[in-house]
């Protein structure tokens, strides 16, 4: 029996905890030129991609986690034509994105192997995203293309990288978020990953002070994803727009509807629930104060 023990919190982080996955097949297993990458077989949430040793995402719950990472901003402004993905290589949160009527989509990845190893060993993922003519994927630095880019370029800005370790890190600078808010137009949105509170209470504290410096709203809301162990995860939120994030759920619903798609885990409900924080998430965000 070979078993799959996750290096976040008990090495990476340094917590002394772990989750373990019983492996049933490796089916590749690299380093690239950026990071080690791991795709295996378990019996309970069927393929996942692991990154240096740390769970990206599976097949059984990535929807969770997707679709609250784009149905959120996405209904939300009601109107975005031009969405930017950071990071988001496996396909996942552009698949969410051209649900709905954009008129593009630039995903940009650090490491063209997550591409490739996803659409050859993780497809349904992105279930074609990356043939659709709407969507225009770029290899390359985030940080980089994101400081290079034109002012007012992006409705929405998604940010679905890994935790700031590494290469990642530079994603969670103000130098970074300021750049995002350049490449915003009036009323845009940007929204991160941003870890699991319980586990990674710093990154609260740290992003919230940062956004809270460049953007009139900022905040976050959360999400369960079971393999994001820990609690829920959070995704951070910042507007110039504060009337946003407080979109009336009848208007969502409005919107949700003229969609003309289900989500299996996001609704109208749901999303004007996230916003409603745990005490101890609220606590971390104003210890930077």
């Amino acid at each position: 029996m070979t078993w799959f023990d996750e290096a976040l919190h008990s090495g990476v982080l340094d917590q002394g905890y772990t989750q373990r996955f019983k492996v049933e097949r490796v089916l590749l297993h690299r380093r690239t030129a950026h990071q080690d990458l791991m795709v295996f077989e378990t019996p309970s949430f069927g393929r996942v991609l692991a990154l240096d040793g740390v769970i990206q995402t599976t097949e059984r719950d990535e929807f969770i986690y997707h679709e609250m990472l784009v149905h959120v901003p996405l209904f939300a402004h009601g109107a975005a034509r031009r969405v930017l993905i950071v990071g988001g290589g496996d396909g996942g949160a552009a698949r969410e994105v051209l649900r709905h009527p954009v008129a593009s989509v630039t995903v940009v990845e650090l490491d063209r192997t997550v591409v490739d190893v996803c659409r050859e060993h993780l497809p349904s993922l992105a279930d074609g995203a990356f043939d659709d003519q709407r969507l225009d994927l770029v290899i390359s630095d985030g940080a980089a293309y994101v400081a290079a880019a034109d002012a007012d370029a992006f409705d929405i800005i998604i940010v679905d990288s890994t935790d700031p370790i590494g290469a990642a890190e530079v994603l969670f600078s103000e130098a970074f978020y300021a750049d995002c808010k350049r490449c915003l137009v009036a009323g845009g949105v940007l929204v991160t990953q941003n870890g699991v509170p319980f586990l990674q209470p710093d990154e609260v504290t740290m992003t919230h002070g940062r956004l809270t410096g460049l953007f009139a709203d900022s905040t976050f809301y959360v999400v369960p994803v079971p393999t994001y162990v820990g609690g829920v995860m959070a995704l951070a939120w910042a507007s110039d727009d504060e009337e946003l994030r407080q979109c009336p759920e009848d208007v969502l619903n409005e919107r949700y509807d003229a969609a003309g798609f289900e989500g299996r885990y996001y609704t109208p409900a749901i999303h004007a629930a996230a916003f409603a924080l745990p005490g101890y998430i609220r606590n971390l965000m104003k210890s930077n104060a």
